[in-house]
């Protein structure tokens, strides 16, 4: 009977491993900003904002653009604002494509193939890949664990309403890239954070809040009432404080990593538990052995 339960052991080990570890990749590689890395939303046609949006951060614009809706109707505020500007086109040209840090974050191979549907997911630093990505409403992907984040979606990526991505371990906003071949769609209450690449054109519909960056090189960044913190780290500094808009009531603060207090770390739970009853075997067993002799 001792013998039996001996060799049970490794078997709870196995599963506290499993239970408490994520899901991990091959790594990856800062794809490197540049001046992009300056701004928290980046265009290359126009930025339109409806409601009152609150960036802190600046905003850019390709040459022959417009920013409007800042401050508007609705008394929307932002940084600085460069439009058809030396400091635009650097940005433009450094995020890319062609070139820039969308080609580079876009081409890293080998990449780990992920569901469409990320929500439920637990990811450790890494390159991850599919055709469309997306969180269901309600649904949270969380990262943890400090290292550079790369998804690629060689189409879209799109959230459902409330949808949350939430950084635990280490793991920190400016390290985290999503590169999409076409369009972002970031749905109503949805807490998203990270780098937002889009070759074609990024909105953030109502209520959204994003900790990073949505940059479009070749369309619009179309905002709705959101909040968008301009994130730093990675060599950039923490961006200049903006008053918030009046009727904005979105966070002051996006502090991703707090926003798992209030669940229940089932993970850890399960982890805790069998690593306790593995503990408990190997008492029993030693107790039994020293009554023997």
């Amino acid at each position: 009977m001792n013998t039996k339960r001996r060799l049970l052991i490794p078997f709870f080990l196995a599963a506290l491993v499993a239970a408490v570890m994520p899901l991990t990749a091959l790594a990856a590689t800062d794809p490197g900003l540049g001046t992009a890395g300056n701004y928290a939303v980046i265009a290359g046609t126009t930025i339109t904002n409806t409601g009152p949006s609150w960036v802190t951060g600046q905003m850019a614009v390709d040459p022959g653009s417009a920013i409007t809706g800042f401050p508007g109707a609705w008394g929307a505020t932002s940084g600085h604002q460069d439009a058809a500007n030396a400091a635009a086109l650097q940005a433009v040209t450094d995020l890319g494509p062609p070139g820039g840090a969308y080609t580079t974050a876009s081409g890293e191979t080998p990449c780990t193939p992920v569901g469409v549907n990320l929500g439920g997911l637990t990811l450790g630093p890494g390159l991850y890949c599919q055709g469309t990505l997306g969180i269901t409403g309600g649904e949270t992907l969380t990262l943890t664990g400090g290292g550079v984040y790369i998804f690629q979606a060689a189409s879209t990526l799109i959230t459902g309403n409330a949808a949350r991505v939430v950084l635990t371990g280490g793991a920190q906003p400016c390290d985290i890239f999503w590169t999409v071949g076409s369009s972002a769609t970031i749905a109503p209450a949805t807490t998203f954070v990270g780098n937002i690449m889009a070759v074609t054109s990024i909105q953030l519909q109502t209520g959204a809040t994003l900790n990073g960056r949505a940059m479009a090189r070749g369309g619009a960044v179309t905002l709705d009432t959101n909040r968008i913190i301009q994130p730093s780290g990675c060599g950039y500094p923490v961006p200049t404080y903006v008053p918030p808009p009046f009727g904005n009531i979105l966070p002051a603060t996006l502090g991703v990593p707090s926003e798992l207090l209030a669940e229940i770390p089932w993970l850890l739970v399960i982890g805790i538990g069998t690593g306790g009853a593995a503990l408990a075997l190997v008492v029993s067993s030693r107790r039994r052995r020293r009554s023997s002799v």
